[in-house]
């Protein structure tokens, strides 16, 4: 009972956050706060990479964002499918199974739509594509915060941000 009050609050704080989002968005007030502050810290705090690296961090990343989708959108796509099949026996062992597999699914594919909307973006480096792969990043550490995959919490998350914060003023 409690796992499932606590997945029930999860949900409503991630519903209310796109819902923030979605009000900032047409208030024209962006994330810029948590955005600042991850700047402060991996973006100018943190050991900075070098140059040559950074230039070819950014030159390569559109062709690694998307060769990564192109590898993942059939198994993504094949594990929807299962999951369709398999959903209802989520449930057999109890609701906090199931409706932690099922949200975990939805934040994966809604983080793999913010990475394709990112493509074109990088590509051209404006800010606009590196804003849509820095939400799918905090996606992604949503999934993993949902699924208690902590390891990928921390370690995966901090590494996808810093190396997000150190290329950030390459794209305008």
């Amino acid at each position: 009972m409690v796992g499932t009050l606590f997945l029930f609050k999860l949900l409503t704080l991630i519903i209310r956050l796109f819902i923030v989002r979605q009000m900032a968005q047409s208030s024209g007030v962006n994330l810029s706060s948590l955005e600042n502050t991850l700047d402060l810290y991996l973006g100018q705090k943190a050991p900075s990479l070098p140059k040559g690296w950074r230039e070819g961090i950014v030159r390569f990343l559109p062709w690694i964002v998307l060769i990564l989708f192109i590898i993942t959108l059939p198994v993504v796509l094949a594990a929807f499918g299962i999951s369709a099949f398999f959903l209802p026996f989520s449930f057999v062992s109890g609701t906090t199974g199931g409706v932690v597999y099922l949200l975990g699914m939805i934040v994966l594919g809604l983080s793999l739509v913010f990475q394709a909307m990112a493509i074109p973006g990088l590509f051209k480096k404006t800010r606009q594509g590196w804003n849509l792969l820095f939400y799918s990043i905090l996606l992604g550490a949503v999934q993993n915060l949902i699924t208690f995959n902590l390891v990928g919490l921390i370690i995966g998350t901090l590494f996808s941000l810093y190396i997000l914060f150190q290329i950030r003023s390459y794209y305008k």
